[in-house]
């Protein structure tokens, strides 16, 4: 069975940081994307920034030059380092992983972590 677990929400002030993880835990789910994904109160779901097995990272203009995403070489763990954090950038983030079991195509989600940024 596959479990995405995300981890590190909190309450920050404007211009805090933050880094949020996501364990992936499937000994046969080769995890090829790890992406996070937001969705605040009222508001639709929206990508955030994505990273592949290679590494090469994408981010959402909103977020750009303050998020940086990673992922643990060889495992499948992943990162969001959020900087300079805006109260606009309160909400639920939820790692989304993709990738293979046995040659099929599959992906996952996580239940999410809030994220809350206020003074």
């Amino acid at each position: 069975q596959v479990q995405v677990v995300e981890s590190g929400g909190d309450l920050v002030q404007p211009g805090g940081s933050l880094r949020l993880s996501c364990v992936v835990s499937a000994s046969r789910f080769r995890v090829y994307a790890m992406n996070w994904h937001r969705q605040a109160p009222g508001k639709q779901r929206e990508l955030v920034a994505g990273i592949t097995t290679h590494g090469y990272p994408e981010y959402a203009d909103f977020v750009k030059g303050r998020f940086a995403i990673s992922r643990d070489s060889g495992e499948n763990t992943g990162h969001l380092q959020m900087n300079d954090l805006k109260p606009e950038d309160t909400a639920i983030y939820y790692c989304h992983a993709g990738g293979t079991i046995g040659g099929a195509m599959v992906d996952y989600w996580g239940q999410g972590t809030q994220v809350t940024v206020s003074s």
